[in-house]
């Protein structure tokens, strides 16, 4: 399979799931300034990519198109700065400091704890 190909797929299986998540919290009408399906998502993306770089070894010769598929296609597409960007700029816009620097923390923070914690565990 080209790379080109396999990022192209990945990336739209990625976003297809971080749609599916949006939608799962707009069902279960989880309202509110927290952008939680957001956080969710990155979360999980970042899990998902710790696991296949430290665990999977998605780097080693030979595994290209399954690091073009999962890592940079899937957990690309499945992840999203700009979206995270966007809501914390809404909640410091509409004076939810607290919930900004809380989902800041929070993602930040999770993403280089599971690095971390997969990493010891590899």
């Amino acid at each position: 399979m080209n790379l080109w190909l396999a990022v192209f797929l990945g990336g739209g299986a990625g976003s297809v799931v971080r749609y599916a998540i949006s939608q799962v919290f707009h069902r279960i009408e989880v309202k509110g300034a927290f952008p939680w399906a957001t956080l969710s998502a990155n979360v999980l993306a970042t899990a998902i990519l710790a696991w296949l770089i430290l665990r999977f070894e998605v780097h080693a010769q030979g595994k290209e198109h399954w690091r073009a598929l999962l890592a940079i296609g899937f957990c690309g597409g499945f992840s999203t700065l700009s979206t995270f960007s966007f809501e914390n700029f809404q909640l410091l816009r509409d004076g939810f400091i607290g919930y900004a620097l809380l989902n800041i923390f929070i993602s930040v923070g999770a993403g280089i704890l599971l690095f971390y914690f997969f990493a010891r565990s590899a």
